[in-house]
């Protein structure tokens, strides 16, 4: 850590926690992080670095310009909290019922706020974009930005996540692909309502809708190679109405996880041949929506390479987690990767002995040290890459 602590001062560590405790106390869900928005933007014209505001409605984009002439990267920090209330008992709890930072995105914007400034008082060979993305849970704040010409110029681009799943100095890296597609669906299920008492009559789209989810999940049990990544998870059922009626229509929806698009396609085609052999045997509609989730995260080589070596100078080699396989999570980052050569890397960030609490639970906390890591580290990322580059 004394590299780290060269690079971040006691003084600028306090600065860059007081940032992740104000927005922690007012979190805001996805599009609607005005607050957020206009603490970061007070810090950019604190540090002289120019900015504009707006951009896919709520998201932020500082530029830290040396010479045009001269290559750019870009820093990614998502800014939306969760629909959740906390139970943290922390002193700079959420003030807003029914919403808190439960996966860290306070701590990200707080740890690039960090790296602005020490890359503001120690200019680097090049350009620097900082990107404070809305809405990273939600629908995605990350297409509609690059859609806005964000990443245009931009020669490399990286995003870090804070996790209690590593030990605080820890940095977990993957080359490749990282996480997988978030697709979503729907089965809807129309048979004919009657009186529960008189089966014969109608036909039951609460029992259909039952046989379909058990049928779903022979796909991946029983039709995939078990050596390729997927999971088909239904997370909701609603039918009826009554005790003592037969339902006529139900619905179903759930969530389908695949790194491949040969596993992701054959998911979908099976579950059309089930809809419509369960339409026929009971004599029903039954009906399969898909909806395209983020696709996966894909890690560059050379940038997954800075990346390392940064990790390897800073902390050292035996801090340096290799990720074995890819997270079934999803993560928008991954559009700007399709967009720019780059790379996705974890700050381990656990209380005490990891697994820390997970994200998404109303009790996520994070170690704080990990601002002072995540700040000095993205900042060295940015440095090395321009090095490389110019």
């Amino acid at each position: 850590m004394d590299k780290i602590r060269e690079i971040v001062s006691d003084e600028l560590f306090a600065w860059i926690r007081q940032i992740r405790r104000a927005i922690h106390e007012e979190p805001e869900v996805g599009f609607k992080e005005y607050r957020t928005g206009e603490l970061i933007t007070k810090r950019l014209e604190e540090l002289g670095i120019e900015y504009i505001n707006g951009v896919a409605r709520t998201g932020v984009v500082g530029r830290l310009i040396i010479d045009k002439n001269r290559p750019t990267v870009a820093l990614r920090a998502d800014m939306d909290a969760l629909a959740l209330t906390e139970e943290t008992g922390l002193p700079f709890s959420s003030k807003v019922n029914g919403v808190m930072h439960a996966c860290g995105h306070d701590g990200h914007v707080a740890m690039l706020l960090g790296a602005a400034k020490i890359l503001k008082d120690n200019p680097p060979p090049g350009n620097v974009v900082f990107i404070f993305q809305p809405n990273e849970e939600g629908s995605g704040g990350a297409k509609p930005m690059i859609e806005e010409g964000v990443v245009k110029g931009i020669d490399a681009v990286y995003a870090v996540h804070l996790d209690t799943h590593y030990a605080t100095g820890e940095i977990a890296i993957k080359p490749g692909v990282n996480s997988a597609y978030t697709d979503t669906f729907e089965v809807q299920i129309v048979g004919r309502g009657g009186h529960g008492a008189r089966p014969h009559e109608a036909v039951d789209a609460l029992v259909i809708a039952c046989q379909i989810a058990i049928q779903l999940q022979l796909i991946v049990s029983r039709e995939l190679d078990p050596l390729q990544p997927a999971v088909l998870t239904i997370g909701q059922l609603h039918a009826g109405t009554v005790s003592n009626a037969i339902a006529e229509k139900a619905l179903l929806r759930g969530t389908i996880r695949t790194t491949s698009d040969t596993v992701r396609n054959r998911i979908v085609e099976r579950m059309n041949v089930i809809a419509s052999a369960f339409s026929t045997l009971h004599e029903a509609t039954v009906e399969v929506r898909h909806f395209d989730g983020y696709p996966p995260v894909v890690n560059h080589q050379r940038e997954y390479d800075v990346v390392r070596e940064v990790a390897e100078n800073l902390l050292g080699k035996e801090q340096v987690v290799d990720i074995p396989l890819p997270s079934m999570g999803g993560e928008d980052f991954s559009y700007f990767l399709q967009e720019a050569p780059g790379c996705f890397f974890r700050i381990g960030a656990s209380i005490g002995t990891p697994p820390g609490v997970p994200m998404h639970s109303p009790r996520f906390d994070f170690n704080e040290d990990a601002l002072r890591i995540g700040a000095a580290f993205l900042a060295e990322v940015a440095n090395s890459t321009l090095k490389i580059k110019r």
